[in-house]
């Protein structure tokens, strides 16, 4: 017993030990909305500093809720993806702004030719500090767009995880038709507008 307890004592002395902040690394979450999920997961994971993406379902009424159920409107809830990232390397307000480049805001309850209120376009804040990054975001974009914003802005009371399948979709099925024909599209067309803004903010610096 003095033994183990002398080895344990030695083994936190150790210079070696790593400090006890670096333990664990903080992260941040957001939840956004954008239309179909596995548009908005596929694109936030080229973005770096951002770690985790789930697709699921908020801003509705019902509880642990089915992609069917949803998908047949009678839930209120959105199609929605929670982004994990470190602070340290991209903030909130910059997963705000990137959501701006993924969806096409102003059209209500839908997006393309997926038409429902399981797509409408919503930000849920978990703080104030999230809803006023978000309201300032979205004012910030208004400039981006001939037709007014009708991103909603509400608290999120709780995040409901699709089921398995659906996380990392487009990764796993590429060649499915909807993912050729609008996820890889949308992407595609989203990762050109983030190299344009890294290099936009390259120039400034």
């Amino acid at each position: 017993m003095k033994i183990a307890t002398l080895t344990t004592l030695f083994a936190l002395m150790s210079p070696f030990s790593a400090p006890a902040d670096a333990v664990e690394a903080k992260t941040e979450t957001a939840v956004v909305g954008g239309g179909c999920f596995w548009c908005v997961e596929g694109a936030y994971k080229i973005v770096p500093g951002i770690l985790k993406i789930t697709s699921g379902f908020a801003g509705g009424i019902t509880e642990n809720p089915t992609y069917k159920q949803v998908c047949e409107g009678d839930t209120n809830h959105a199609e929605v993806v929670q982004v994990e990232f470190d602070p340290a390397k991209i903030t909130y307000k910059d997963v705000i702004d990137l959501f701006w480049d993924l969806h096409d805001p102003t059209t209500l309850n839908r997006q393309g030719h997926d038409v429902g209120t399981q797509y409408r376009s919503i930000i849920l804040y978990a703080n104030e500090e999230q809803k006023k990054l978000a309201e300032q975001s979205k004012a910030e974009a208004k400039s981006k767009f001939s037709d007014p914003i009708v991103t909603e802005i509400v608290p999120l009371k709780k995040f409901y995880s699709a089921e398995a399948y659906h996380q990392d979709y487009f990764a796993n099925n590429p060649n499915q038709p909807y993912c050729q024909a609008v996820v890889g599209p949308k992407i595609a067309k989203f990762k050109k507008k983030l190299a344009e803004r890294n290099a936009a903010k390259a120039a400034v610096k």
